[in-house]
């Protein structure tokens, strides 16, 4: 009461406020610090409280999720062949309705079960599409069961509007073209190059899309999956045009269209949304793509097995095809500190890291002997650690103060 006596005569003193205004600033002050403390009850206060235990309900419909699609599992499988068409027929068709009719009834007071509940729904779906396929003995093109499990993610996408089913949408669509491809291509000269492309592009544009999206959940598990996409991307392009037999055959033209269709026009088509921010990525990795598998050099082995001499090429990376890894690695980290992203930086410097590590366990480690090696490989951690880590910290400082 003493300060506010201090600035009200102040106030008085200035003209700010008459004396009517000033009794009745008193009288409410009083009334205030006479009154006993309650609990703050504003929503500030009550969103923190709300914030401080959400983990461990997210955590706690995660894995309630997990341990009831386990379930249901165990149950089917255990009476699977206890039943007839008719009833496995209803059985797959209820354990999706089962999980969906819950999910709806639990939506206006439990969102977050909903949401659980729905995507355990659709992941169901799947189980059941290829189950009534076993049960009718449907002899059909394969990748379509994936196509149809995309679709329902789709409309569950539509419907539900949450992230559970946005991410399973976002997974399933890209499954179902590489699940395409690779059945149009097997047995071909290429096929795992093309795959390769194919999981890398994608790769990166889901690392790079949802750069700063409010929906943490879907980058988080998209920016994950990117990351195993490119690594898996990579290795299958490094495969480059091995040939296992002389009777082996390169893509159909027609079939290569469809498959730079799905590598290079659709994420280019997607990046476009985001205009240069989303461009400039897909066009360095279709440069990368086309690239990284001609860099490579080969050889023939031939074998005899019951008479039959068989001839195949052989082929494995040259110097160039650990440069140009290592580069797109450096522009990874460059476009990072364009779009003042952490994440970006961190894995371009993890990128390069590996990249370093893999040429030398593939190309120097072997030409040294065992003990040179070891020592050469604990000097290229210790001494490469530790200058990727200060240039990754000064990197993100100078993010940092550009941002301020």
């Amino acid at each position: 009461m003493s300060d506010i006596e201090s600035l009200l005569k102040r106030w008085q003193a200035a003209g700010v406020v008459d004396a009517e205004t000033a009794a009745r600033i008193r009288a409410h002050e009083a009334t205030v610090a006479a009154a006993p403390e309650r609990p703050d009850r504003s929503p500030a206060r009550q969103a923190a409280a709300a914030g401080a235990v959400k983990w461990q309900g997210v955590t706690a419909l995660i894995l309630g999720a997990i341990l009831l699609a386990c379930g249901a599992v165990l149950f089917v499988s255990a009476h699977w062949n206890e039943m007839g068409p008719g009833a496995r027929f209803v059985l797959a068709l209820a354990m999706v309705a089962v999980f969906h009719i819950g999910g709806g009834l639990a939506r206006a007071n439990f969102r977050g079960t909903s949401t659980a509940l729905h995507a355990v729904g659709t992941v169901a779906t799947g189980a059941a599409i290829a189950l009534v396929g076993q049960i009718f003995n449907i002899e059909e093109h394969w990748p379509a069961a994936v196509l149809l499990w995309a679709v329902a993610a789709l409309f569950g996408w539509m419907l539900l509007r949450d992230q559970a089913q946005q991410t399973l949408a976002l997974l399933l669509v890209p499954a179902w073209i590489f699940c395409e491809i690779g059945y149009r291509t097997d047995g071909y000269i290429g096929d795992n190059v093309y795959m390769g492309r194919l999981c890398f592009l994608w790769a990166v544009l889901y690392i790079t899309f949802f750069l700063g999206s409010r929906r943490r959940t879907v980058q988080g598990i998209l920016f994950g999956v990117g990351v195993a996409g490119a690594v898996t991307g990579v290795v299958l392009m490094l495969m480059s045009w091995e040939s296992w037999s002389s009777q082996q055959s390169l893509i159909p033209f027609g079939t290569r269209v469809w498959a730079w269709t799905a590598i290079a026009a659709v994420p280019l088509f997607v990046g476009a949304f985001h205009g240069h921010k989303g461009l400039a990525p897909i066009a360095a990795a279709i440069g990368f793509v086309i690239a990284l598998p001609w860099f490579y050099r080969s050889w023939s082995e031939s074998y005899v097995a019951n008479g039959v001499t068989t001839t195949y090429e052989r082929s494995e990376p040259n110097l160039a095809a650990h440069a140009l890894v290592a580069a797109f690695a450096v522009f990874l980290c460059w476009w990072g500190v364009k779009l003042v992203s952490r994440a970006l930086v961190n894995l371009g410097i993890t990128g390069f890291a590996a990249a370093v590590a893999w040429f030398y366990f593939s190309d120097v480690m072997s030409k040294l002997g065992r003990s040179l090696g070891l020592i050469g490989l604990g000097v290229l951690f210790l001494a490469g650690g530790w200058a990727l880590e200060l240039m990754r910290r000064r990197i993100l400082a100078g993010m940092g103060e550009s941002r301020g």
